[in-house]
């Protein structure tokens, strides 16, 4: 497998909260050094094993407070599940493979049987793989489970109906300091309004989401700052340096945390799939250069009070400006 890609949205130098999207397939990303559009759903690379280890420990831990549904739709599943199993096949360069009916990957070792109308796992077999012991005591509990567990991606399901829309799954084990069952079965608005700067963002929020469903499949991201490359962040989890009250800035130990978001939709189900995935480059290798740094640099002071909070940066800041505007004069 290929090294992950090193995503850097900054430096555009300015911080915003706005939709971002990208068409999937042909829109260029203008931040991209060589300015080509975005074309997969699923990335798989060499850090596959420990986004699966950092997975498993997740739902052993406590799946409840990851996963969950609210009223989603049959059709709505049937159709996410099958776009799910298609695309993370189609994308894998052969370590899933899809038959319609079972989904075997290589190297997990396992097979399941999916009902994707029920949502259901009707069968699983196992097999010694590279990394069966990832999830040798991992039970499935439904379809969306098993799915979610052999990709790098996080996974969401967007539903809507004529009272509006709301957040009608969620198998999100590696979220970035924030809980999935606070956002289960809220709308686009109540999801988002924690978010430092989200107003305008949300003011949009009808045209928004008819765009996700009807128009896409879109790519956007979102970026911060972190003081370790954990990827699971629930609140609820165990503690570590970052957003610690005693945690200082440490250009060794400082990380650029970039989430890719894709979101494809499925007119006949009213509804659209949502996927998160994180990619934690050390700061060290994402502002490599000048250029880099003094752009991540009119990023971070673009960013209001309020934003600086909510990333946790409020005790790292003037220390990481100083070493980012050295390495800019470097």
């Amino acid at each position: 497998m290929r090294p992950p890609t090193v995503y850097r949205p900054f430096m555009g130098g300015q911080y915003e909260v706005a939709a971002g999207l990208f068409r999937l397939g042909t829109q260029p990303i203008p931040w991209r050094e060589d300015g080509a559009p975005e074309a997969h759903t699923f990335a798989f690379d060499d850090t596959y094993p420990a986004f699966l280890a950092s997975k498993a420990a997740s739902h052993r831990r406590a799946l409840h407070e990851y996963a969950g549904e609210a009223n989603l739709s049959t059709t709505l599943r049937e159709a996410a599940l099958s776009f799910l199993a298609t695309t993370m096949a189609a994308e894998s360069d052969g370590v899933i493979t899809w038959d319609g009916v079972s989904l075997h990957n290589a190297q997990l070792g396992w097979t399941a049987h999916l009902d994707l109308r029920r949502g259901s796992v009707e069968g699983l077999t196992r097999t010694r793989a590279p990394l069966s012991g990832v999830i040798a005591d991992i039970e499935p509990i439904h379809a969306l489970d098993f799915l979610g567990l052999n990709v790098q991606e996080d996974l969401a399901v967007i539903a809507r109906g004529p009272a509006g829309d709301w957040l009608a799954a969620t198998h999100v084990l590696n979220p970035q300091h924030w809980d999935p069952r606070d956002k289960l079965g809220r709308d686009f608005v109540a999801v988002h309004a924690p978010v430092a700067g989200s107003g305008p963002m949300n003011a949009t929020a009808p045209r928004l989401v008819d765009a996700v469903i009807t128009r896409g499949p879109f790519v956007r991201f979102a970026w911060g700052l972190a003081m370790t490359d954990r990827l699971d962040h629930h609140p609820a989890g165990p503690p570590d340096d970052d957003r610690h009250s005693q945690t200082r800035f440490d250009p060794e130990r400082a990380f650029l945390r970039v989430e890719r978001q894709t979101l494809t939709g499925f007119p006949h189900a009213d509804g659209a799939l949502f996927t998160i995935r994180p990619y934690t480059s050390a700061l060290t290798m994402a502002v490599m250069t000048p250029e880099q740094a003094a752009a991540l640099a009119r990023a971070l002071r673009s960013m209001t009070p309020a934003q600086v909070a909510y990333k946790g940066l409020t005790a790292l800041l003037p220390d990481l400006l100083l070493w980012l505007e050295a390495r800019a004069l470097s």
